[in-house]
């Protein structure tokens, strides 16, 4: 039996895709690019070819339950982590690691966010093969840091250091999303690499760096030793896990710690975050106008636009609009600008509150 695991994180809630991605029913469960498979799926069957099914888990929130045993029937329940609250990734990461710890104390463990597109598979998977036989042997907490072919300012860098350890680079420094004159330093110096947010390690040197650098999600998760993987879990994970910090496993580890590594890929990765980057990777027409979910369109003196409707049977006409969003779901229909999409988390938290949860 093989001590490599996997676990991925599948429980937020995309506002920034709404309308498309509702509350009850979030982008990870969604076919995107109109190929029978949701992103959830996508992640799945790409580890599945490294890592066996049985060890890879999934952490999501309670009410997304049935739809991860819709979508994944081969997935037993036990490997289906329920979290009762949404407490950012330190939280997620700390009981997944618990939990496979009492599965296999000598597991190594890959973390990956549900989001991501990558194009060179086959060069992703050997790097991911790579660092988890890195991790079996050198107590490092890796990052997979992406080298960029643009100043961009959507994603954090990770500074890269001259001290090596084969193929692995020390972290130097971890550096939030830059404006565009720094995304321009960092991206010229060529010492800075885009922060995947994926991660590999051992479950010992990651529930260490839990205790040392956030002992309340540690000793939240600790008092559970002995009850995970056994019946009294859920009982235990709905007492404690909601008292949990929200706080992500990047600031709360990833910047803090010492031991940490990069190692430097180049698959063609995009991280599915924003309408912006679903347009960057789909396919366009002439005038760069880009349908989603095999939406019908006609599109007249309009350039630049990004179209989506979730009923198949309905034809989109569009007439002198340039470079923006239509999305239509549900009871929602949103039309917004691209370069404005930053503002759509603001416009469903507005709808919320004038118009109430059926809009969410």
């Amino acid at each position: 039996m093989t001590d490599n695991y996997c676990v991925i994180m599948c429980g937020g809630i995309g506002s920034r895709f709404w309308p498309f991605s509702r509350e009850n029913h979030p982008k990870q469960f969604l076919d995107f690019f109109g190929t029978g498979r949701s992103l959830l799926q996508i992640t799945v069957d790409r580890f599945k070819k490294i890592i066996p099914v049985e060890n890879i888990y999934i952490v999501t929130n309670e009410r997304y339950a049935q739809i991860i045993k819709e979508q994944l029937p081969e997935f037993d329940d036990s490997q289906v982590l329920l979290e009762p609250a949404r407490r950012n990734t330190a939280p997620c990461i700390a009981y997944a690691s618990y939990r496979i710890k009492a599965c296999n104390p000598r597991a190594n463990i890959v973390v990956a966010p549900i989001d991501h597109l990558i194009i060179r598979e086959d060069v992703f998977l050997e790097d991911v093969k790579k660092a988890l036989d890195f991790v079996k042997t050198n107590k490092a907490l890796v990052t997979l840091g992406i080298k960029p072919n643009r100043p961009e300012t959507a994603y954090g860098y990770i500074q890269s250091s001259e001290k090596m350890v084969g193929e692995f680079t020390k972290v130097k420094t971890f550096t939030e999303k830059p404006n565009l004159e720094l995304a321009k330093i960092f991206y010229e110096s060529g010492e800075f690499f885009w922060n995947s947010g994926m991660f590999i390690w051992n479950v010992d040197t990651i529930l260490e760096a839990l205790g040392k650098y956030l002992p309340d999600v540690a000793q939240c998760m600790d008092l559970g030793k002995g009850i995970f993987n056994t019946e009294e879990e859920k009982a235990f994970i709905d007492k404690h896990f909601p008292y949990c910090p929200n706080i992500s496993i990047d600031y709360g580890v990833m910047e803090k710690a010492d031991n940490v590594y990069m190692l430097c890929v180049d698959f063609g990765w995009a991280d599915l975050g924003t309408w912006g980057s679903i347009y960057d990777m789909a396919e366009k027409d002439e005038n760069g106008n880009a349908s989603l979910f095999k939406t019908e369109t006609l599109q007249y003196e309009s350039n630049g636009n990004v179209v989506t409707v979730a009923n198949p049977d309905r034809l989109v006409v569009i007439q002198g609009l340039n470079d923006y969003i239509v999305a239509e779901s549900g009871n929602v229909l949103l039309i917004c600008k691209r370069d404005e999409e930053e503002r759509i988390k603001q416009y469903m938290a507005d709808a919320l509150m004038k118009y109430g949860k059926e809009f969410s």
